[in-house]
């Protein structure tokens, strides 16, 4: 496969990342898991196709993992900490630390009962396979319209679910052990991480004010994510909460 395809492969994967790792952080954590945002249905609806097509994940089980991770932060019942079962096991394996809660019915129902399935999840959307396999084809089709070839598609989209699954972990397995805590709880803030995570490495901000839509709370702190959630106000897409700060714990 000649460079220029390899490169084009890394690119694509990196853009679709990083779309899916907005989704996730703007919809499925500060909209419906904390209720920092309200969005609209004509914006939440392709957030769900995009969640569907990039990860194949269930909105309501991703809530019901996190929140049982708020509510057992580090502690045992925690799905995903770096202090009860190592730092490389969340890092490397996170997706299966995540798949073993999410598979919970139990937890689901009790962490995210006001999450019920629609129309649109019992027609596509809890059909993880289908969307992954909808979501493999737009990309490899795409690849090859744009002259890249089937190979260039195939490989782009192996590395966007190594991209997503390791950055996932980082903010679980690097947000609960490297970085900086200005408030009183476990997790951390790392600016690099939350770069590349829309703004998730300021996970001890968002553990301190988990009702906050904006993650960066001090100077010099930036947060991807909240500029999309502008967007979205600005657009009459998206209601926030409260725009003060409502802290858990003090700083």
């Amino acid at each position: 496969m000649p460079l220029s395809n390899v490169i084009a492969a890394f690119v694509a994967a990196f853009l679709i990342t990083q779309v899916a790792i907005f989704v996730t952080t703007v919809y499925l954590h500060r909209a419906l898991s904390h209720r920092s945002l309200t969005v609209s249905g004509t914006a939440a609806v392709p957030f769900r196709i995009v969640i569907w097509m990039t990860t194949g994940m269930r909105p309501r089980e991703w809530v019901a993992v996190h929140r049982k991770h708020h509510a057992a932060t580090d502690t045992p019942d925690d799905p995903h900490s770096p202090k009860q079962v190592g730092f490389w096991r969340v890092q490397l394996g996170n997706v299966g630390l995540y798949k073993r809660v999410a598979a919970d019915e139990e937890n689901t129902n009790k962490y995210a009962r006001d999450i019920r399935p629609d129309a649109l999840d019992k027609l596509a959307l809890d059909y993880s396979l289908l969307g992954l396999g909808l979501g493999v084809v737009i990309l490899v089709v795409t690849m090859w319209t744009l002259g890249f070839g089937l190979l260039t598609g195939l490989l782009a989209a192996g590395l966007h679910a190594v991209f997503y699954v390791m950055l996932s972990g980082a903010i679980n397995a690097i947000g609960h052990t490297k970085g900086t805590q200005p408030y009183g709880n476990s997790a951390t803030n790392l600016q690099a991480l939350a770069f590349i995570t829309a703004g998730e490495g300021l996970h001890n901000n968002h553990h301190a004010a988990p009702t906050s839509a904006r993650f960066a709370l001090n100077q010099a702190e930036i947060d991807p994510g909240w500029w999309l959630v502008r967007v979205l106000v600005k657009l009459h897409l998206a209601q926030v909460r409260h725009e003060d700060v409502h802290l858990k714990s003090a700083a």
